[in-house]
């Protein structure tokens, strides 16, 4: 039904629910975990396991979103978010304990697995019956994929799983409910991902798209700085926020080139400015001047904090202060120092400017729209200054050219402001056997030292850099290579057996230490899906 789950990169588990249903390759029967911020999954039971009358073990025969059902007849089923219950008629189940306590009961009516003490018994009738708890989860489901929107018949079964996705991740987080990158290791609200996550929603369910964007307006700070994570214990929000394995894992990564080391002193930490871009496109979905009106002082005093608080040599064009700001932490541009100002940065900024314009038209304030195209006008010109080389544009680490190849090279494109020579210039580039191969675009070039097709941001494909590039290249007068980017893009995807953080860029499968079931790589998979293949 809607999607087959493995038990393993596709677990059971359930819209608002922190646990998850899974079948370890190590041991017999079934495991429920529970997902948490910053931690390893924690074990609630293992060895689950159905009997019949005689004792024999009875396998698992399918799993979906509504139910995991054994031989049998016996099926798990979520009751409510935090409520597991095994319902069937004849044989026994056990499970065990974190302490090695064995629990066994006889199979009769719904029997709860996990969840409160005081739960339903066997034999209750109503919405704890067996079939109400069946037709409830059958019904909240069929609502759902209700909503996933029209998508070419190749891409359906992709944009199913991309949905349920989705569906499985939002959880209450923050005051709002909030749609996580993945319950594996990634249980918080993420500032870049949260507005990837409402590009997609937004054609579906726009309120929950603006949810995603105002859980981080909810927390930006006294300062005008969003948050770069959102979380059950409050926000991360500079480096003193951060889980000491961060720190430990970015002293050793960061400035090996040249020795630079992170600073002792605490540092903001952000992610990339699109929170306008996001908000602008939700609105273009499903008008909502009151929306733009309360989020468009937020999202002014969010922009002007880049020019005030990261641009510490104050030539005008901010820089990122901690490699967690560019969403690219891995980076080989952070292997020269803490500090860096690849090309991305500045074109957010440009284009967000004419994003404010287009809210501040549509909220009747006409002068302001005209001051924020010429500011998009003028920082564009000053980055092509300052950073255009003739060739393309440079990448600084703490004031000084760094020797690497990225895809951030080619972002200026994102602004679509760019002089025809120039765009045309970064668009050849693209297209030059560097970063234009079967599987496009490697997040640092192919003929680059520092490529590693496995390596996160060091050499593999992103769903979001595609993305941005994509609408880039759209807006940038390159209608084609967009479109033929976004039909690899998907078919990557589609061919490449699930929805991962990243991809190796040679082979178009997952790369190892990518995580599955990411929540923008769902969301960017459907938005690129609603639009067909090109």
């Amino acid at each position: 039904m809607y999607v087959e789950l493995d038990l393993v990169e596709r677990p059971f588990t359930e819209r608002g629910s922190r646990l998850l249903v899974l079948a370890p390759a190590e041991e017999d029967g079934l495991r429920v975990a529970r997902a948490e911020y910053e931690a390893p999954l924690t074990v609630e039971l293992s060895r689950l396991v159905v009997r019949d009358a005689g004792g024999r073990e009875l396998p698992v025969v399918s799993a979906d979103p509504v139910a995991v059902r054994f031989e049998g007849g016996a099926e798990l089923l979520f009751a409510d978010p935090s409520t597991l219950v095994l319902t069937g008629e004849g044989g026994t189940a056990s499970w065990r304990l974190p302490g090695g306590t064995v629990r066994s009961v006889e199979l009769t009516g719904c029997q709860v697995v996990v969840g409160p003490e005081d739960g339903p018994e066997v034999g209750l009738e109503g919405e704890w019956a067996a079939g109400g708890v069946r037709r409830a989860a059958e019904r909240r489901w069929a609502e759902w994929f209700a909503l996933l929107p029209e998508v070419p018949e190749e891409l359906a079964e992709r944009a199913r799983m991309a949905w349920w996705t989705l569906a499985v991740n939002l959880l209450p987080i923050g005051g709002r409910e909030g749609l996580v990158p993945s319950k594996y290791g990634y249980l918080g609200v993420w500032n870049w991902d949260a507005l990837f996550h409402a590009v997609a929603l937004r054609h579906a369910s726009p309120a929950l798209a603006r949810d995603q964007i105002l859980l981080l307006l909810d927390h930006q700070l006294a300062s005008g700085q969003l948050p770069d994570v959102v979380h059950d214990f409050g926000v991360l929000a500079e480096t003193t926020d951060l889980p000491r394995s961060d720190l430990a894992r970015l002293s050793e990564h960061v400035g090996r080139a040249n020795g630079a080391g992170m600073s002792a002193t605490p540092v903001p930490v952000t992610k990339p400015p699109l929170t306008a871009w996001a908000v602008w496109k939700v609105h273009q979905a499903d008008p909502d001047p009151e929306f733009l009106a309360e989020v468009y002082p937020k999202l002014v005093r969010a922009h002007e904090w880049w020019f005030t608080a990261s641009d510490p040599d104050g030539d005008g064009l901010p820089e990122y202060l901690h490699p967690y700001s560019s969403g690219l932490d891995d980076s080989p541009v952070w292997d020269y120092g803490p500090r860096a100002e690849p090309p991305d940065l500045n074109s957010y900024l440009i284009h967000q400017a004419d994003c404010l314009a287009d809210i501040a038209e549509a909220t009747g304030r006409p002068e302001e729209a005209a001051r924020w195209r010429e500011r998009a006008a003028a920082h564009q010109e000053l980055m092509l200054a300052r950073r255009w080389d003739g060739k393309g544009f440079r990448t600084l680490s703490d004031g000084a050219p760094v020797r690497v190849r990225t895809v951030l090279d080619l972002m200026p494109l994102f602004t679509g402001r760019l002089p025809a020579g120039v765009a045309a210039e970064l668009e050849r580039t693209l297209r030059s056997p560097s970063f234009w191969g079967r599987h496009p675009v490697p997040t640092v070039a192919f003929d680059d030292p520092a490529f590693e097709p496995d390596a996160m941001w060091r050499g593999p494909v992103w769903l979001n850099v595609n993305y941005l590039l994509a609408e880039g290249l759209e807006r940038s007068g390159f209608a084609g290579t967009a479109a033929e980017l976004r039909r690899r893009t998907l078919a990557m995807v589609r061919d490449g057996g699930g929805l991962y953080e990243y991809w190796n860029p040679l082979t178009g499968a997952c790369a190892p230490r990518a995580t599955s079931g990411f929540g923008w790589s769902a969301a960017l998979f459907v938005d690129l899906a609603v639009s067909g293949s090109g």
